[in-house]
């Protein structure tokens, strides 16, 4: 059965790939980048950014080089931003390890920021030509339904046995190959809802769809009910200014530029939260004038409101980066020189709308 589903797989491959610009000059260093942005991405929400990347940034050197700032302004709109800061340390390490050339083998490659045990295999197949196993969300959907697995895919029992399902069905000498036709196939036919059976090259071979239960696998243990968190942020204005600060290195949306605020906590109301936090941040107090708006957004762990307020510094105090990176002052017309998170985007935007 293993020859008759690698040949069939790699002749729909030949024959539905989509072209993809990373797949047009897969370069290792244009595998890597491509890898690591499609993490937790979808395909069509990567190509612009890594036509934009690869414009910016075209040789390892150039991203080793270049400023964090800079990595992350380019990296901006694709979230899950320590994947960025990752591939910024990792370029430094290729240029000062491996002679400005990402290593050829698995364990190497494990050993750079951000590479961990798929991403490496996935490297090492396509850019090398190296007989490794991969397994991202797709080939994990793929082997789940094809040989019908009941073992949940996000427990250690079940991640085991993916793994040794994919080295086992591994053809050997056009692993890359192969590795990217199961990805494919998974994107394209063997959906997460409503997977297209009938077009399917693998479906005379699939268990799941033999016994009617393609669409309960794979099989996931539930995650717990997502938390809501709410948050105040300061607009602080001076003349044509406003006041931004720079997160942390470490953390959520670590060295990226926001405006200063954070989490409420239990019996505080907006306005005693946002001025406790200030004060906390940059030493200062505020006198809070207006609200500016109310945003929402959906991180991987929790889910996020925003409330935005006009602001003025009171009594002179001049602003401290005692629990920030950095700060500054900065005209709204150059806010978009400065890294953002999506919410803070937002505000700059329509700050500069009002100019």
């Amino acid at each position: 059965m293993f020859s008759f589903i690698t040949s069939n797989l790699l002749e729909w491959y030949s024959n539905h790939a989509r072209q993809l610009p990373w797949r047009e000059d897969p370069t290792p260093y244009r595998v890597w980048i491509s890898e690591i942005m499609s993490q937790q991405t979808q395909v069509n929400t990567v190509i612009p950014y890594f036509q934009r990347w690869m414009e910016r940034f075209p040789t390892v050197e150039d991203v080793a080089k270049a400023s964090l700032q800079d990595v992350l302004l380019v990296w901006e709109g694709l979230g899950y931003y320590q994947r960025a800061r990752n591939i910024h340390r990792a370029a430094q390490k290729i240029m000062t390890e491996h002679n400005g050339k990402l290593p050829a083998n698995v364990q190497a490659l494990k050993s750079l920021p951000g590479i961990g045990k798929y991403s490496a295999s996935a490297i090492a197949s396509i850019a090398f030509g190296l007989d490794e196993a991969a397994l991202d969300g797709n080939i994990r959907r793929v082997l789940s339904r094809l040989f019908d697995i009941s073992d949940p895919i996000n427990t250690a029992a079940g991640e085991k046995r993916l793994w040794q399902l994919a080295q086992d069905q591994l053809p050997s000498r056009i692993a890359g190959t192969y590795n990217q036709a199961l990805m494919e196939l998974g994107a394209l036919v063997c959906t997460p809802r409503s997977p297209h059976c009938t077009q399917c090259p693998l479906s005379q071979f699939c268990q799941a769809r033999l016994l009617g239960v393609q669409e309960q696998r794979p099989i996931k243990i539930t995650k717990s009910t997502i938390p809501h968190i709410t948050v105040t942020a300061a607009i602080i204005e001076k003349q044509d200014y406003v006041l931004i600060t720079r997160r942390p290195m470490n953390g959520l949306l670590g060295g990226m530029w926001e405006f200063p605020g954070g989490k409420m906590q239990d019996g505080e109301d907006l306005n005693s939260c946002l001025e406790r936090e200030i004060k906390e941040e940059l030493g200062i107090s505020i006198s809070i004038n207006q609200p500016f708006g109310v945003y929402h957004h959906a991180y991987t762990h929790y889910r996020v409101t925003l409330h935005a307020f006009l602001c003025t510094l009171v009594n002179g105090d001049k602003p401290k980066p005692l629990q920030v990176e950095n700060l500054r002052w900065s005209k709204i017309s150059e806010l978009s020189n400065y890294p953002m998170g999506k919410i803070d985007r937002q505000i700059a935007k329509e700050l500069l709308k009002q100019l």
